[in-house]
């Protein structure tokens, strides 16, 4: 290996453009540094900005960029581009385009995460009081260790195929969950079947024969309009548990010390990419547990976020705890716990309808309770659990998998970097061979 600085191992670097997020199709894609904290860009849900030709070639980014944040909280924080649709960056984004003469840019991104580069950064960064920020020359002068061109792409070989086989689980965790989604809306929302049925169909794609044969074919008035003939709209807290949490005194070891179960804040849900909770950054005792009035609650409970946003969404994978910060819909009633939690997707607008607050919006469970729910026949709710229940069990399975594949992951990135685990070894530990 040699040492230089990292500007010497890039062909170009160059800040991005300054505009204005929006989420119609205005232009190209705006990468923001929000797009890239937690990982690969998710790009169907970053925005999109006004940009005219000559910008949007400019700004490009392309496949086999790196970019990298300058401002902010997670200055630092960098990003491989891979396949990206038509799409520019933020001003507050460098971009590095690595020399392939010398460099492999997936390499490149790996390092920007390892102990090497993030030391440089703290010591750049120091203690700031100030917002932290770094200049596109502060972050390419770090110190780089490249091995020869070779041994970087054998070793982002093995790093990437963790990180792709990470992604691939997320977009079948996304079609699942979208999947489970549709189908509730088509029964649940749109009643689909019952008007198929009522305009003489015979059968509907998915759902079981006999639910089929068993649905009305008239609608009646309700408070939330025409629903299928023999279905109810209750409120939601008639149907399901609705608890608050708390916070036990964070003074208190008591509560925290040596904490076994799972204590959920709104920040844990905004880390999901997907609705299951799985763990938590605080853990609880039981005493901390005890003083709070929903205590811990079952696995299947639906966890609404009800401030600081209202409507982040979760299913609980675990037994969990919950600060104030929430509503639980405990499923201890008809309903089960993915139809409760795809209600409460499609009835989100009418949730945070419901919210108040001069500070932020919070919705209280006064409030909360008396929302609308449709509840269909019994027949019609197991049918939509046999469905949705599989599609759940699969998109929990791909998250814990992906939390597996991402801590051996970051396992061997700084042994890999450093040479203290070989590139042979390396793939051996993750099943791989070439």
């Amino acid at each position: 290996m040699s040492s230089t600085r990292l500007a010497n191992y890039c062909s170009s670097i160059d800040y991005g453009y300054t505009a204005s997020a929006c989420d119609e199709p205005a232009g190209p894609r705006f990468l923001r540094i929000t797009d890239i904290v937690a990982g690969p860009p998710q790009w169907e849900h970053v925005p999109y900005c006004e940009a005219d030709e000559k910008t949007a070639a400019k700004f490009k980014l392309n496949h086999g960029d790196v970019v990298v944040a300058r401002t902010g909280a997670t200055t630092g924080v960098s990003s491989y581009i891979s396949e990206p649709p038509p799409a520019v960056f933020a001003s507050y984004l460098v971009r590095l385009v690595v020399d392939k003469s010398i460099a492999d840019a997936r390499f490149t991104s790996y390092y920007l995460k390892g102990p090497q580069f993030w030391g440089y950064m703290r010591g750049v960064l120091g203690d700031k009081s100030a917002q932290p920020n770094a200049s596109a020359k502060t972050i390419t002068h770090a110190p780089a260790m490249f091995p020869p061109l070779a041994e970087q792409r054998a070793i982002a070989g093995v790093l990437g195929a963790l990180d792709d086989k990470i992604e691939q689980n997320r977009l079948t965790a996304r079609a699942l969950e979208r999947l489970a989604r549709a189908i509730f809306r088509a029964w649940f929302v749109d009643f689909e079947p019952v008007k198929a049925k009522a305009e003489g169909s015979t059968a509907f794609p998915g759902m079981p024969q006999p639910v089929f044969d068993a649905l009305p074919t008239r609608f009646v008035d309700s408070a939330i309009g025409p629903v299928p003939e023999g279905w109810e709209v209750k409120g939601i807290g008639d149907v399901v548990t609705a608890k608050g949490g708390g916070t036990p005194s964070t003074t208190n070891s008591e509560y925290w010390g040596g904490g076994e179960h799972c204590w959920a804040t709104p920040k844990d849900m905004s880390r999901l990419t997907h609705p299951v909770l799985l763990d938590t950054e605080r853990r609880i005792t039981d005493a901390g547990a005890n003083n709070i009035s929903s205590g811990i609650l079952p696995v299947g409970t639906v966890l609404m976020s009800s401030r600081a946003p209202v409507g982040y969404l979760a299913i609980t994978g675990v037994p969990t705890a919950i600060n104030q910060g929430f509503i639980a819909m405990v499923c201890d009633g008809p309903l089960p716990p993915t139809y409760v939690l795809n209600w409460a997707f499609t009835s989100m607008d009418t949730i945070k309808a419901h919210a108040s607050g001069t500070t932020f919006p919070e919705i209280s469970k006064k409030n909360f309770r008396p929302l609308p729910v449709v509840l269909p026949t019994d027949d019609a709710i197991a049918a939509y659990q046999q469905t949705a229940d599989p599609l759940f069990n699969l998109l929990t399975a791909c998250v814990r998998e992906n939390e597996q594949l991402a801590a051996m992951r970051d396992y061997l990135l700084p042994k890999l970097l450093s040479g203290r685990v070989r590139v042979e070894e390396a793939k051996q530990a993750v099943g791989r061979s070439d």
